[in-house]
C-alpha cells in the first residue's frame, strides 16, 4: 500500500440543466476534458477512470466515454450507488492510487434525467385483493404509504418530522435552509435555477410533503463533473502551477447502514452519516471545528438541516438553532452549501458527488469569484443515497 498523499490536480463541472440536445456522452466528455486540461495532462497519461451513472449503468457509460475521448486499453470502471454514485467512483479511483496500482485515475460522474418526476420506492403490486405472502420478506400488502414510504419526499419530511419533534425545530427553521441555498445560487454559474426567495415565498409555497414546499425540494437535471487524482509521486513530476492548485485528500469514507429497529420502517439517513463523519474526521486528523466550509446533500430542506446535526456541525439536537443564528450563512460559522447546494445547483444523481468535489476544490483553490469562501484551507463533501450509502470526502489546501 502506498504511504503518500492522494491529490485532486484537476476538476470540472458542466452547468447543470436540461440539455435535450445531448446526451450523457456529450456531458461527461465535456467535464473530462476540462479536467484534463486543468491539470494540463491529456488521456493518455490517465491508468485508470471510473464513470459515475444511474440511469443509464448498464449501458458501458466508461467505454461509452472512452470512445468519445480516447481509448487507451486502461481498466474501465462502471459505478452505481444510488446518490452516492459520483462520490463512490472518486473513492474507487483513490483507493486504486492508495494501492499502488496506478498514479493518475480519473473519475467522472454524469446523468441525463430530464423531468424524471418523483424518485423512489413505489407499490410494485396494487392487488389488496390477494393476501398471500410474497417476496423476500412475505409480505401480504403493498406497505407503501401504510408502513412508511420509499418516495424521497416522503422519507426525508419523515425523518425531518422526527427530529423537529424530538428537539423543537420549526417550519421556518427549515425553510431558513431554501432560503439560504437559493440566495447562494445567485453567484454559482454551473446552478440550474439561480433565484432568491423570501422565507414568505418559500413557506407559502406548494406543499409537496410536509414541511417541505417545492423550493424545499431539488430538481431533476443533466450534468457531469470529473476529477483528476494522481498520487505524490506522480504529482512531483507535474509542472509547477499543477502542483500549487493541488488539493489533498485527506479522508474518503464510504458507509451503508447499520441495523437499528426504525430502519424496518423508514430509510435511517442518520446513523451512516455520523459514521462517515466520524470516521472520516479521525482520518484527517480534524474536528468539524476546523471546517472551512461544507457542501451536504440537501435533497430537500429538512434533510440539510439534519445533516448539521448528523456531521456534528452543531451540537447535539441544535441544528434548528445553528441555522437560526446564520451558523451556516456564506458569512457564517461553518458555511454550508455556497454553491446553492441540490435544492438549487441541481442534482444530477451520477455527477453529484463529483460536483460537490468540485466545488470544495476550487474554494480551496481560491477560485470561486463571487461565491468565494474566503480564506478557505479544509472543506468536507458529504452525499447520502438511499439504500442507503454515504460518502464523505476532506479535501485540505495544498502548500503553496
Amino acid at each position: 500500500m502506498s504511504s503518500g498523499d492522494v491529490w485532486i490536480v484537476g476538476a470540472a463541472m458542466t452547468k447543470i440543466g436540461r440539455y435535450p440536445d445531448k446526451d450523457v456522452i456529450d456531458l461527461a466528455s465535456e467535464a473530462t476534458r476540462n479536467a484534463l486540461g486543468d491539470a494540463s495532462l491529456d488521456i493518455s497519461q490517465v491508468q485508470m477512470l471510473a464513470c459515475g451513472n444511474a440511469y443509464e449503468s448498464n449501458t458501458g457509460v466508461a467505454q461509452r466515454l472512452q470512445k468519445q475521448i480516447g481509448q487507451t486499453g486502461i481498466p474501465a470502471y462502471n459505478v452505481f450507488n444510488a446518490c452516492a454514485t459520483g462520490a463512490s467512483a472518486v473513492r474507487l479511483v483513490i483507493m486504486a492510487i492508495k494501492a499502488g496500482e496506478c498514479d493518475v485515475a480519473l473519475a467522472v460522474g454524469a446523468e441525463q434525467m430530464g423531468k424524471m418526476g418523483l424518485l423512489g420506492g413505489k407499490p410494485k403490486n396494487g392487488d389488496r385483493k390477494s393476501f398471500a405472502p410474497r417476496g423476500r420478506y412475505g409480505g401480504v400488502l403493498p406497505s407503501e404509504g401504510l408502513l412508511g414510504t420509499g418516495l424521497m419526499p416522503g422519507v426525508f419530511a419523515q425523518a425531518g418530522m422526527d427530529y423537529a419533534l424530538r428537539h423543537g425545530v420549526t417550519r421556518e427553521q427549515f425553510a431558513m435552509v431554501a432560503v439560504k441555498n437559493h440566495r447562494n445560487s445567485v453567484h454559482n454559474p454551473y446552478a440550474q435555477y439561480r433565484k432568491e426567495f423570501s422565507l414568505e415565498e418559500v413557506l407559502a409555497a406548494e406543499v409537496i410533503a410536509y414541511p417541505n414546499t417545492l423550493p424545499m425540494c431539488c430538481p431533476t437535471g443533466d450534468g457531469a463533473a470529473a476529477v483528476l487524482v494522481v498520487s505524490d509521486r506522480r504529482l512531483a513530476t507535474l509542472d509547477p502551477d499543477v502542483r500549487r492548485r493541488a488539493v489533498k485528500v485527506s479522508a474518503s469514507v464510504l458507509t451503508t447502514d447499520p441495523w437499528t429497529d426504525t430502519g424496518q420502517v423508514q430509510p435511517d439517513i442518520n446513523t451512516l452519516t455520523r459514521n462517515a463523519a466520524s470516521q472520516a474526521y479521525e482520518a484527517a486528523g480534524i474536528g468539524p471545528d476546523e471546517l472551512s466550509l461544507v457542501e451536504l446533500h440537501d435533497c430537500f430542506a429538512t434533510a440539510e438541516l439534519l445533516h448539521y446535526d448528523n456531521l456534528a456541525l452543531c451540537g447535539p439536537g441544535a441544528a434548528g438553532e445553528f441555522v437560526s443564528s446564520g451558523g451556516p450563512e456564506r458569512s457564517g460559522q461553518i458555511p454550508v452549501n455556497v454553491s446553492g447546494g441540490l435544492l438549487s445547483k441541481g442534482h444530477p444523481i451520477g455527477a453529484t458527488g463529483v460536483a460537490g468535489l468540485y466545488e470544495i476544490a476550487t474554494h480551496l483553490r481560491g477560485e470561486a469569484g463571487d461565491r468565494q469562501v474566503q480564506g478557505a484551507t479544509v472543506g468536507l463533501a458529504h452525499v447520502i443515497g438511499l439504500g442507503s450509502t454515504c460518502g464523505v470526502h476532506i479535501l485540505e489546501k495544498g502548500a503553496a
